[in-house]
């Protein structure tokens, strides 16, 4: 069997059938953007390849043998068979197939992820759209294991492996403690945890964004917090709070959920945490234009945060 040397590459493959198409090396270099020169070489070049003439000169030009135009024929049987694998490579890797798995944290339903929805609605209408909700923890174990193609979380400096994985951040929330509306406050000065510790606590559980600062800033207080319940989605934790089961720490973008049934107070100096929410995929996946999109509305969602936290 005879042995396909290394000097067979595809861009040769890709000007002889060109060639073979418009019949003439000027108008092949003019549509490869390449010289004439370049074109004859990379025909000489294949023809010593394949070890038969392929061509034979009539002036200045080529003239296709009957060799030329079998081997164009499996040439042309090649490449459609590696488009097709390409495609099918793709679609089981899940890329540009019509569908985008988003992974997301609870608290970004609000407002976060209707808006980068609608905007991906009205750049790429066909696209369909997965959302799945959960902790910091789970979504980037699905993200790793290629079950989500993005997620929205909140990341801390070393959260994730920035060679492997690219970042784009959305905006920062401050972390705030938690209460129904009818239990009377001091809201004229930040909140001392310290003076919190006769108190129940509500809380997510390990694994999502919130808990880590959660145990940090009790840390910080001195007193280990009476957790009455942990739950896994901070929906179940506002209701919790709503209802008078015990106080929690939470995001400031939560307000809107319940504002007239919980208040939310700044933290004081010592307790202060701010959550960092930013668009995470992999980065070998960064051409995918699906992906590409997303990061577009998200660097649009993000200048227009910016602006309103400005105004």
């Amino acid at each position: 069997m005879m042995q396909i040397t290394n000097d067979i590459t595809f861009r040769k493959l890709a000007v002889f059938t060109l060639f073979m198409e418009k019949g003439n090396i000027a108008r092949t270099a003019e549509a490869l953007g390449i010289s004439g020169v370049s074109v004859h070489r990379a025909l000489h070049s294949l023809e010593e390849e394949v070890r038969c003439p392929l061509f034979h000169h009539k002036g200045r030009n080529l003239v296709p043998l009957p060799a030329a135009h079998t081997l164009l024929e499996y040439v042309n049987e090649i490449t459609e068979t590696l488009a097709r694998g390409l495609e099918e490579t793709r679609r089981i890797a899940g890329i540009d197939q019509g569908r985008l798995r988003i992974g997301t944290l609870y608290s970004l339903t609000l407002e976060t992820i209707p808006q980068l929805i609608m905007g991906m609605k009205l750049r790429r209408p066909q696209l369909e759209l997965d959302l799945t909700m959960g902790s910091n923890q789970i979504l980037l174990s699905m993200l790793d294991e290629g079950s989500l193609d993005a997620v929205l979380i909140s990341l801390q400096e070393n959260d994730v492996d920035r060679a492997h994985l690219e970042v784009l951040p959305l905006f920062e929330d401050d972390i705030c403690l938690a209460a129904p509306a009818s239990l009377t406050l001091d809201t004229s000065e930040p909140a001392d945890l310290r003076k919190f510790n006769r108190h129940k606590f509500v809380s997510l559980a390990e694994g999502f964004a919130t808990y880590a600062g959660f145990q940090e800033a009790f840390h910080i207080a001195g007193f280990e917090p009476d957790i009455v319940m942990r739950v896994n989605d901070i929906f179940s934790m506002l209701s919790l709070v709503q209802a008078g089961v015990g106080l929690a720490l939470m995001p400031g973008r939560m307000k809107k959920v319940y504002e007239s049934d919980v208040q939310l107070l700044p933290l004081a100096q010592p307790y202060q945490m701010r959550q960092r929410i930013a668009i995470v995929f992999a980065r070998n996946r960064e051409h995918d234009p699906n992906l590409l999109a997303l990061a577009a509305e998200g660097r649009m969602y993000a200048r227009r945060r910016l602006a309103a936290d400005k105004a």
